[in-house]
């Protein structure tokens, strides 16, 4: 790897990741009371295993850039930069929140941070994801695409459709795979005949990498190998990241598909856990350092929900606005 595409590993850097990676953790954990005390209502996908790759890839993008994501993507949305207080606002339903309380969890969504939402179909994101940049390409503007979606979504047929299109045009799209090693309950290995990933995206000749999903670092790393291929004019890039999910695939799920023990395993790995470890175990940070993270993020977590739960609901009388396109239609 070239020095150009090497990420900077100063402990302030480090301490950066993992403050992201906190704040996402700690922010669901938050949702999941909330979820319980049925102030969040409808479906809930948490993230929580699977920080390292949001925080790893983002941290490679450009504010011209766009993303698109999944269902799961309150992590992604607080990583891009939407105010903690917005999503989480969007999360209680509240008029407050970035869409305005229509979208809810699995629909978070804000043009100005170019995060084209999360999005409750299996693989809708990857389209759009081409669409964009396709638009990109035909305005001669300087961004690339990012989309996320799981190892399920590799199934569906707009994932082929969305690959062919993007390495048949040359199209600057990251292509990120979240393999959790799940689509719901059902585990990759009795879904999918083949289940090497990159090798469906390496058949549409398309450069492909597989990374560590748990290891922060190794996925930064990866990210800016890949997004400096794209942004060189090499097209698109498929960048696997073998991850897992701790917690079951909803708040309805009651996980009757996997073992205990192997999520135990999988936990021993946690993202958040590795890196912590490793910063004191070199002497790149100390406890007193990270427990002033873990206070400071509790705190905007706080701050963020206060901030929700004060919030206004939409009037009735404005649900029918939006409905339609160009205006305040009826």
């Amino acid at each position: 790897m070239s020095e150009a595409v090497k990420p900077h590993l100063s402990s302030a850097h480090l301490l950066g990741l993992l403050r992201q990676m906190v704040r996402i953790r700690r922010f669901e954990a938050k949702c999941a009371e909330l979820y319980q005390a049925e102030k969040i209502r409808g479906f809930l996908h948490l993230y929580d295993g699977e920080e390292a790759v949001a925080v790893g890839v983002e941290g490679q993008l450009r504010p011209e850039d766009s993303i698109v994501s999944t269902y799961r993507e309150h992590g992604h949305a607080l990583v891009r930069g939407l105010s903690m207080a917005a999503v989480m606002a969007e999360m209680l339903g509240k008029r407050e929140g970035c869409s305005r309380g229509r979208g809810g969890s699995m629909h978070i969504f804000d043009v100005a941070a170019r995060f084209y939402g999360g999005n409750a179909i299996v693989g809708g994101g990857l389209p759009l994801a081409v669409g964009l940049a396709l638009a990109t390409r035909m305005q001669r503007g300087p961004g690339i695409s990012a989309c996320f979606f799981g190892d399920g979504a590799v199934a569906e047929g707009e994932f082929h459709e969305s690959m062919n299109l993007a390495a048949l045009w040359g199209l600057p799209v990251l292509f990120v795979c979240e393999n959790n090693l799940y689509a719901m309950g059902t585990a990759l290995d009795r879904a999918q005949a083949c289940t090497d990933l990159r090798g469906r995206a390496e058949s549409y000749g398309m450069p492909a990498l597989t990374v560590d999903g748990m290891n922060v670092v190794a996925v930064e790393a990866g990210a800016a190998r890949a997004i400096a291929a794209i942004r060189s004019g090499g097209g698109p890039f498929f960048l696997e990241c073998r991850t897992y999910r701790f917690r079951a695939h909803s708040m309805f799920d009651a996980q009757l598909y996997r073992e205990r023990s192997e999520v135990e395993a999988w936990r021993a790995r946690c993202p958040i856990r590795l890196l912590s470890g490793w910063l004191q175990d070199s002497g790149m940070a100390h406890a007193g350092q990270i427990a002033a993270i873990e206070a400071a993020v509790d705190s905007e977590i706080a701050e963020a929900t206060a901030a929700a739960e004060a919030g206004e609901w939409e009037p009735v009388g404005d649900l029918a606005r939006d409905v339609y396109a160009g205006g305040d239609r009826q």
